[in-house]
């Protein structure tokens, strides 16, 4: 039995080929989507909609229920999915991110696309510039095989016009980005000026470690982590905050991993909520395409019409901000704790892969970390890691015939730190220093290939 955030909730009918709207985007991860033929159909999906009508408090009413966007899987791991959303879902969640950022502005919303349009966040880059009624500079590595280079950044802002502008990065993007200015002195300043020309920098796709996050902030540069997903049309928690016109509630379950989560805090006698997350407002997706198994359970609607959708993550909700918090707004402040599938039972105990990946980049050689489950005769599951580390560190500490020693010595810290922090049994049994991750073509961290690494050298170890 689930539980639910609300009584009475009932599984949604899946959406089936015949709700797709003539004109319909439909995208797939491991199948390069075309932005300019994607604007020009969003032109014609969009164009009943403004981002006035979903100022808050106030929705749209319009009853079109066609499907606009598909956003699919390649099915690499298991049954492909096509999340499909209507041209009302992508409006709401566009019109929410101009609230965030306060609407009615002096400047129309200029984007940059910097991300694959098969992706929801850059298909939203293109959809929400049709609806700010503005052009936007597509930087070249989306379209011509070439990487995103400081280079091909810089390039592209040169072309934005808008004094209100905005651009959705992945965390290695922005990685990139500012170790290049480290290392090259001569473009440093002219990258630290083009990032700080954004209204906006959306950061999300994977979680921003706290060096980076600090990073940005140092330079004072606005950076919004986002957490969202194709279910939601992208991202509707800016920095902790709910976004207008979303909702979220989590509900306990059986099988979190207490150990290796936080205390929820009381704020002004009102007691923080942990649980799995559930979303719910006028931005969530109409389900999966033809897959009624996977739609009911995932999206559910109250006797009222209220839609929801059950992620799968857990997550610690603040019913207020910090007096002291910088964060946007003053509602209630989310912490995502990691997927539900990333709990791991190593010896009897459930861990957080998140909470480790978590401790291992608070350490200032750690860049980023990715922890995952390896199967073990011994203890179930042992916990690996691999990281990649900051490049002055890293050119030092490389796992190479002239430093073992030194990697010997951090990968010992390393574990070390998990095990004050988490207990025992969260020290990684595996712990690979990598020069950087394999990436998906929208920029992620590839698991399946770093899972495939640990395995190899836990093997081998």
């Amino acid at each position: 039995m689930i539980n639910t955030p609300v009584p009475g909730l009932v599984p949604s009918p899946a959406p089936q080929e015949a709700a797709l709207h003539p004109h319909a985007v439909q995208v797939r991860a491991d199948q390069p989507a075309d932005p300019h033929a994607m604007l020009g159909a969003f032109e014609q999906l969009l164009s009943g909609y403004t981002l006035g009508e979903f100022a808050a408090g106030t929705e749209h009413t319009g009853s079109d229920s066609s499907i606009a966007l598909v956003v699919g899987t390649s099915g690499s791991t298991g049954t492909p999915k096509r999340t499909a959303l209507t041209a009302r879902a992508l409006a709401a969640s566009a019109a929410a991110t101009e609230n965030f950022f306060n609407a009615n502005p002096d400047a129309a919303s200029q984007w940059l696309l910097a991300l694959p349009a098969h992706y929801i966040a850059g298909a939203q880059v293109l959809a929400r510039s049709v609806l700010a009624g503005t052009t936007p500079v597509i930087a070249r590595s989306v379209t011509e095989p070439v990487h995103f280079t400081p280079e091909v950044f810089l390039q592209a802002v040169e072309q934005m016009d808008s004094a209100r502008r905005f651009i959705s990065l992945v965390p290695t993007q922005l990685h990139k980005l500012l170790e290049s200015a480290d290392a090259t002195p001569s473009l440093g300043a002219e990258i630290h000026e083009a990032l700080g020309s954004f209204t906006g920098i959306l950061l999300g796709g994977a979680p921003a470690s706290a060096d980076l996050l600090a990073a940005s902030a140092a330079l004072g540069l606005n950076t919004v982590t986002t957490y969202g997903s194709a279910e939601t049309a992208g991202g509707c928690v800016y920095s902790g905050s709910v976004l207008p016109g979303a909702r979220v509630e989590l509900v306990p379950e059986e099988g979190m991993p207490e150990e290796s989560m936080p205390t929820a805090p009381d704020i002004e006698g009102k007691p923080a909520q942990v649980g799995r997350i559930w979303i719910s407002g006028a931005h969530l997706a109409s389900g999966y395409i033809g897959d009624t198994a996977r739609t009911a359970a995932h999206f559910f609607t109250a006797a009222d019409g209220t839609r929801w959708y059950r992620t799968d993550d857990y997550g610690l909700l603040s019913p207020a901000h910090d007096p002291g918090s910088t964060a946007h707004g003053n509602g209630p402040r989310l912490q995502v704790l990691g997927r539900s599938d990333d709990v791991l039972i190593s010896g009897g105990v459930k861990i957080s892969a998140r909470a480790v990946a978590t401790v291992l980049e608070e350490h200032p050689a750690v860049r980023e970390a990715c922890v995952v489950g390896l199967p073990d005769a011994r203890w179930g599951t042992a916990i690996a890691a691999a990281v990649t580390l900051v490049p002055s560190v890293g050119t030092a500490a490389a796992p190479t015939e002239n430093s073992p020693a030194l990697t010997e010595e951090l990968c010992a810290l390393l574990r070390t730190r998990c095990a004050e922090k988490l207990g025992a049994p969260a020290a990684p049994k595996q712990l690979s220093i990598l020069p950087d991750f394999p990436l998906t073509s929208t920029g992620k961290p590839d698991r399946a290939e770093i899972y495939s690494i640990l395995d190899r050298d836990y093997r081998q170890g």
